[in-house]
């Protein structure tokens, strides 16, 4: 993601928190001895992101660095550097495409095409009505059940590209899919299924 610039979207010119939000940083920042309060930085961010509909604008970041008493550079600097940060507009389901190796070796080529085939964009990219914005990312640590996708704050997985267009076009019509696997495993199960040992005759176990 790109930092604040002249080329960023300028957003809101003022930014405030809601009555809720103020009371969780107060609960947040109290955790933290006097004069280091700016250890809250990365809840804060998080929920000032929230709060904007899932993008940083400059106002939300100077108000979070007002708050902590912080140099607003500073927190720039933080913004920029965590990919979980966005400087600019995204769309209402943030669809993040793991294509690390794990996922690349498991087939998310044919995710990133069901991608692109179902919603009309690629990497990215938003679509025209604002309501899918799509990126590469890099490992989101579900490689057990690779390939997978994280949409906002929720991991589908064991995707290919029938089960990826289904889950996009249920979005479309505003339904809410099941996260995890899109298989029906639980967790790291194999994909075979669960196994056990067996006791045999012999007293000897058996796959």
């Amino acid at each position: 993601m790109s930092g604040p610039s002249k080329k960023a979207p300028a957003g809101p010119e003022s930014f405030a928190f809601s009555a809720e939000n103020q009371a969780r940083i107060e609960a947040l920042v109290a955790k933290y001895p006097e004069g280091r309060q700016a250890s809250a930085v990365l809840p804060l961010l998080d929920l000032a992101q929230r709060e904007c509909g899932g993008w940083l604008p400059r106002a939300a970041m100077d108000h979070v660095a007002e708050l902590l008493s912080m140099a607003p550079i500073r927190v720039y600097e933080v913004a920029t550097f965590y990919t979980m940060f966005n400087l600019r507009p995204v769309g209402a389901h943030f669809v993040q495409v793991c294509t690390t190796t794990p996922c690349w070796l498991c087939g998310s080529n044919e995710v990133v095409r069901a991608v692109r085939e179902t919603l009309g964009i690629g990497p990215g990219e938003t679509t025209e009505d604002g309501k899918f914005t799509v990126t590469e990312v890099e490992c989101l640590g579900a490689c057990v059940n690779a390939p997978m996708i994280q949409i906002n704050d929720d991991y589908y997985e064991d995707l290919d590209f029938d089960r990826t267009k289904k889950l996009l076009e249920a979005l479309q019509r505003g339904e809410t899919p099941t996260p995890g696997s899109q298989t029906g495993r639980r967790y790291g199960a194999p994909q075979s299924g669960p196994k056990t040992l067996l006791a045999t005759a012999s007293g000897k176990g058996k796959a």
